[in-house]
């Protein structure tokens, strides 16, 4: 007999039913099926270390020392006539780097003498000076840069890489975002961890570093044999509603997050408590620096995260926008990442894990070698900005690409984010252009209609 009583009793079931419906499923099978890829992969997991807000080339990984004969003087019309038109009111006083430059490792890798701690690993890394594109705005910047698109509508990186490998660990999500330190108006794009037009179960799980992943724990007064009753008739109630509506991206992913929540309320609470870390690696990362500290966390739990089979792992760091001091920004920024990432460098390393994970460091772009206003600050300058690789099969210790004498334009070797993109897919055994995605029937690829290819020497 059907009465207003029931009629409300499974309306509160089937909304309970949405969440919780995977819980009683076969542990034994994985979430989300592992894939085979295209090829061997060169890497198992990814962290990007994104620098959002602009880091300057100039005063990073790009020396141009004919800057100071020329600080003060506006940019020689050689070069000017190369900058795309959107910038061309910027040329005018050149201003030296507040920073030297040095040598590092058996290559002789030059790095700024504001990164000490990642200067230790240069033969580790891959720079490539040539990035390029033509957006100079924050945000559309940085959907670009993860995306591949300014309109923040594309997939990011992190969610193709997940649609093409999938993952094995039921326990955890295999792809995690941290946002960190956001100055100013840099705030975190959501597109850069969506999952845009593929299935939502694809996209990053967002988390905390000091807090972890909220609201995790089992309820106060629930045990484990009235949860067990209640998901008996959950899971009953579930299929039948299930069967009616068919296929629903959306909820099928929430229904995944449910369980992989569940599964996550043993195996999370470990992830996140560094009590069991050695005092030698805390302070490897910087844990004892209030400057360093959160970054320092971000990457000693990144290490963790791959280290238990997290694919991708995104650590966003805003706050390098320095158009009022770039001595004062730069260097505030740098003693907040540099000991945290040239730690997690080390760490993976005499773990055994950096030739299994890839590291990338980078930003939505690069700023003007020219001075803006009065205040000894840069302007926002996608022309030319560089990036760096470590670990993952790529061969340390080069430079691919180059800029101008000055570092606004790029003179060899142009790479576009979706060069990027691309290469990072490589590493872990995934061809861009095999990875397809029929989206209302168009079959789309990582690299959209912009396109792009493998920057091979990255490997070689």
């Amino acid at each position: 007999m059907i009465t207003r009583r029931n009629v409300l009793t499974a309306t509160g079931c089937s909304a309970m039913t949405l969440a919780l419906r995977a819980l009683m499923a076969d542990e034994s099978a994985p979430a989300m099926p592992v894939q085979a890829p295209h090829r061997p992969p060169r890497a198992r997991s990814v962290i990007s270390l994104f620098m959002s807000g602009g880091p300057s080339q100039v005063d990073t990984f790009d020396p141009k020392p004919d800057l100071a004969a020329l600080a003060g003087k506006d940019v020689p019309e050689s070069i000017a006539k190369t900058v795309p038109k959107i910038k061309r009111a910027g040329l005018k006083n050149l201003m030296a780097s507040p920073w030297a430059f040095h040598r590092h490792g058996q290559s002789g890798l030059p790095i700024s003498e504001l990164f000490p701690n990642i200067a230790k690993h240069a033969d580790d890394l891959c720079v490539i000076r040539s990035m390029t594109h033509r957006n100079p705005i924050h945000g559309p910047g940085e959907c670009v840069a993860l995306t591949g698109d300014a309109t923040g509508h594309r997939p990011s990186l992190g969610a193709w890489s997940l649609y093409g490998l999938g993952t094995a660990n039921r326990q955890l999500p295999a792809y995690i975002t941290m946002n960190l330190h956001t100055d100013g108006m840099q705030h975190p794009q959501a597109a850069g961890w969506s999952s845009g037009f593929l299935p939502a179960r694809f996209q990053g799980t967002v988390v905390d570093p000091n807090q972890g992943i909220q609201n995790i724990e089992m309820p106060e007064g629930v045990g484990n044999e009235r949860r067990q009753q209640e998901l008996s008739v959950i899971r009953k109630l579930n299929r039948r509603f299930m069967d009616s509506i068919g296929q629903h991206s959306e909820l099928e992913a929430r229904i995944r997050s449910y369980e992989t929540a569940f599964l996550m309320q043993t195996s999370a609470p470990e992830l996140f408590d560094i009590d069991s870390e050695t005092m030698e690696t805390m302070q490897l990362y910087g844990l004892g620096d209030d400057a360093s500290s959160t970054v320092g966390r971000g990457c000693l739990l990144a290490r963790r995260m791959v280290e238990r089979g997290v694919r991708f792992v995104q650590i966003r760091v805003g706050g390098w926008d320095a158009h009022g001091n770039i001595a004062g920004n730069h260097k505030r920024m740098a003693k907040r990442t540099d000991q945290p990432i040239g730690g997690l460098l080390q760490d993976l390393k005499r773990r055994g894990l950096l030739d299994s994970t890839l590291v990338v460091w980078g930003g939505e772009f690069g700023r003007t070698p020219t001075m803006e206003g009065r205040g000894k600050g840069r302007d926002h300058s996608p022309a030319a900005y560089s990036v760096w690789l470590a670990g993952g099969g790529v061969t340390g210790g080069q430079i691919i690409g180059e800029t101008d004498p000055i570092g606004y334009v790029v003179t060899q070797r142009p790479v576009k984010p979706t060069d990027l993109h691309a290469t990072i897919l490589s590493a872990t055994g995934l061809d861009s252009d095999r990875l397809i995605f029929d989206h209302h029937g168009l079959k789309e690829t990582p690299l959209g209609v912009t396109g792009g290819g493998v920057v091979h020497e990255v490997f070689s």
